[in-house]
């Protein structure tokens, strides 16, 4: 079969050129050796850049050009960083308005200084912490102080970002992003040279078609004299034809799924067509909560849920309510405000989260120590765009045993971004109704920027205890399409749904 290299020979099947194909081979041609960049690739031959991209990939296909991709960061200001570069640092206006006031400062003076009271809580956190400033009001510099060249770097790095310099300090962007004030976009640059088979190929004259074969007609005419013959490479095997090929998105799906079985999980399952108990009830999410209406959870008629035990449903209807559970002489918590419905409970919706799936687990195995996944469909009423789609997979896990806490569950984050190679995340502190603590893990697209995709918790008491656990429980619903995405080099969910076989197929019909 023909290999997959840039140099592949070309003979067996016909090479057919487009306009805009013919035109950037040409520009590629006139520079051999040297690589360009889209964009003047674009300017060259007077092509829109999405004719370029095309026509390239074209090339490509055909083993006609080549190409390397770089990525750079760029950091640029903000808006208001903008505004801080004009007016000057809140710490340096600071600083000059305490000279201006004879080296003291009250708050009724930093306030006429035209710091308002963000850009003066940043000012005096950030001396403080640098051991410049004494404790106030009123503020005052140390002694020890000297105002010198340097004496605040985040100037100087500010100005380079401002005039577009390269060699910046990269500690202390980071350090002006997290205040709002510089971003980073990254991007990648793709650069594009002729191969040996594009430099080799013959190309007719515009307008005439290249000869595939000489026959008898030609012959007898000499209509083949002055023609130019496409090129036949004895070399040159017969069409690789595949079977059938696994969808990218499943077989991505698989191979996370091993990663999990790796670490020592068991996997779960649970029914599409759920009733709001283990949708929500079970998770101790108040039956008015907004994430249940039209505008998010996705209701079934003409079917009847089927209610969950007796005792089971007279516990959760206990936390609801704030009841204590029975052998409790206290309540877990107040509960929220009105009467559980048990007409809610039995209400059948297509299941909008995999949690169900945990909520199931746990009151058939309420023993620890256990560690469960899930990896499945689920339905809500979304707008959908590029990260949002009305289906999308789950992978739902619990760890239960004690001693466990959020430091773990940011360990099994961490472990699994490693895992499949994604090295930008961020977490932060969430709410979720049925978790508490709670964390959302944030991800990294090159395009669409910081997606969530790992959300998790601490399962609250009222959750456990009803359905019979005793230990703590580390709870996630991680958002695997997201991931995939990433992972993939996706831009659109939508892409990970379609019916292309070309796509899916990397390209074959």
């Amino acid at each position: 079969m023909p290999e997959a290299s840039g140099d592949a020979p070309v003979g067996a099947a016909p090479v057919a050129l487009s306009g805009p194909e013919r035109s950037l081979l040409l520009a590629l041609r006139k520079r051999e050796g040297s690589a360009l960049d889209e964009e003047s690739l674009g300017r060259e031959v007077g092509l829109p850049a999405d004719q370029v991209r095309g026509s390239l990939q074209r090339l490509r296909s055909k083993h006609l050009a080549r190409v390397e991709e770089e990525h750079e960061t760029i950091s640029r200001l903000t808006p208001k960083g903008e505004g801080a570069f004009a007016r000057g640092l809140p710490e340096r206006r600071f600083l000059d308005a305490l000279q201006q006031h004879g080296g003291s400062l009250t708050p009724d003076q930093v306030t006429e200084a035209g710091l308002d009271d963000e850009e003066r809580s940043a000012a005096i956190g950030i001396l403080r912490r640098r051991g410049f400033l004494a404790e106030g009001p009123p503020f005052r510099l140390k002694s020890d102080t000297r105002i010198r060249e340097g004496f605040l770097p985040e100037e100087t790095v500010l100005k380079q970002v401002a005039e577009e310099g390269t060699d910046v300090d990269p500690a202390i962007v980071e350090a002006l992003e997290r205040r709002g004030l510089v971003r980073r976009d990254h991007r990648s640059i793709k650069r594009w040279s002729v191969s040996e088979e594009g430099r080799r190929l013959p190309l007719a004259p515009e307008g005439e078609e290249l000869l595939g074969s000489l026959t008898p007609d030609l012959l007898r005419s000499g209509g083949w004299r002055g023609r130019t013959f496409r090129p036949y490479d004895v070399r040159a095997a017969v069409p690789y034809l595949t079977g059938a090929r696994p969808n990218p998105y499943i077989a991505w799906l698989e191979e996370f799924e091993e990663v999990l079985v790796g670490l020592g999980f068991e996997q779960a399952e649970g029914p599409l067509l759920e009733t709001e108990f283990w949708n929500n009830d079970a998770l101790f999410m108040p039956q008015d909560h907004p994430a249940r209406s039209i505008h998010d959870a996705l209701s079934v008629e003409g079917v009847e849920g089927r209610p969950p035990p007796p005792d089971l449903l007279a516990r959760v209807a206990a936390v609801h309510e704030g009841r204590p559970l029975p052998g409790m002489t206290a309540p877990l918590g107040p509960g929220w405000p009105g009467s559980y419905d048990v007409r809610v409970a039995v209400r059948p919706v297509l299941r909008s989260q995999t949690t169900a799936v945990s909520a199931r687990f746990l009151a058939r195995n309420p023993r620890p120590p256990f560690r469960m996944f899930s990896i499945d469909r689920n339905f809500r009423h979304e707008e959908i765009d590029a990260r949002h789609h009305l289906e999308f997979h789950q992978c739902e896990g619990v760890i239960g045993e004690e001693g466990l806490d959020l430091r773990h569950l940011i360990g099994v984050f961490t472990t699994l971004a490693d895992a499949i190679g994604l090295r930008e995340m961020k977490i932060r502190p969430s709410y979720f109704p049925f978790t508490e603590p709670s964390i959302e893990g944030y991800v990294r697209h090159p395009r669409l920027g910081w997606m969530e995709v790992f959300p998790g918790g601490v399962l609250r008491p009222e959750v456990l205890r009803p359905l019979g656990v005793e230990v703590p429980v580390l709870a996630w619903g991680i958002g695997v399409t997201r991931l995939a995405m990433v992972a993939l080099g996706c831009n659109d969910i939508r892409e990970l749904f379609q019916g292309d076989l070309a796509a899916l197929t990397g390209g074959s019909p």
